[in-house]
């Protein structure tokens, strides 16, 4: 639960480690926010919240858990060698089996270094299917699935920072009934762990609204949009801040580029190309 502060200072705020976009939302995301990365597949989406997983991880000792529904942990940690992270300089912990979490919650505790725990929902959804699991009745388990993971690893190991990768998947996962109170009760969930949590969520470039049932714009404290513009025979990668709470924002449309290890928002209210 977040506490009532009485001053604008007292605010502590997580970098997105995104160079050029912190400086525009007074140093970053308020902690405890639940956050949408919106945007079109290739946009970056899910590379942006490894980035900030990563770095909290790196530079503060902090752990993150990264939940993956499709990407499996190879393929995501595959794509974070080739944007050359130093995967050793973190401790990476992989969840690929639920009958032995405690184990890997332990080696959560047994580095003396931040940590990134990635759980691969699309393994374990494999592993169940396989025993001849009802899928039905698998479905409509996930979200407590999630959800004990997060608690499990907030009781042992302090969890501060948690991704869901994508809402878009998790909906074809659980069929809502009545979505707004669902997804409300998700969200308190979240805040109520006292988690900085990013939520990507897929969406096409000419979609007016940043999630599938809309109501997520408004539960949410915040929005990034990522996109893909087109310029003469260029793609070119944007970053925006569509909503923050409590925070001044540049609103401006950045272009994001990647390049010696470090995100970068550049050309606020510019053309990049002119």
């Amino acid at each position: 639960m977040s506490e009532l502060v009485s001053d604008k200072k007292d605010i502590q705020r997580i970098k997105t480690y995104i160079n050029g976009l912190d400086e525009n939302m007074e140093g970053g995301i308020p902690k405890g926010h639940v956050v949408l990365v919106s945007g079109p597949a290739g946009s970056m989406k899910s590379s942006v919240a490894f980035n900030i997983l990563y770095n909290e991880a790196l530079h503060n000792n902090k752990v993150g858990l990264y939940v993956s529904l499709e990407q499996s942990y190879i393929s995501l940690l595959n794509h974070a060698v080739n944007m050359e992270y130093d995967l050793d300089k973190v401790n990476i912990v992989v969840i690929e089996d639920l009958s032995k979490i405690n184990q890997d919650i332990k080696k959560i505790k047994e580095e003396n270094k931040g940590t990134l725990v990635l759980a691969d929902i699309g393994t374990i959804r494999k592993e169940i299917k396989g025993k001849n699991i009802e899928e039905g009745a698998a479905n409509k388990g996930w979200l407590n699935v999630i959800k004990n993971l997060i608690k499990k690893i907030k009781l042992s190991a302090e969890l501060d920072y948690f991704v869901l990768d994508s809402l878009s998947a998790f909906y074809v996962l659980s069929k809502f009934e009545n979505p707004r109170i669902e997804l409300f009760h998700i969200f308190e969930f979240l805040r109520d762990a006292e988690l900085t949590s990013y939520l990507i969520s897929e969406m096409t470039s000419e979609s007016e609204k940043y999630s599938e049932y809309y109501v997520e714009d408004f539960l949410s404290d915040g929005i990034l949009f990522l996109n893909l513009a087109k310029f003469r025979r260029q793609i070119i990668r944007e970053i925006s801040i569509v909503k923050m709470r409590t925070t001044k924002c540049n609103n401006d449309i950045f272009s994001l580029e990647y390049n010696n290890k470090e995100f970068k928002a550049k050309f606020g209210g510019q053309n990049p190309l002119l």
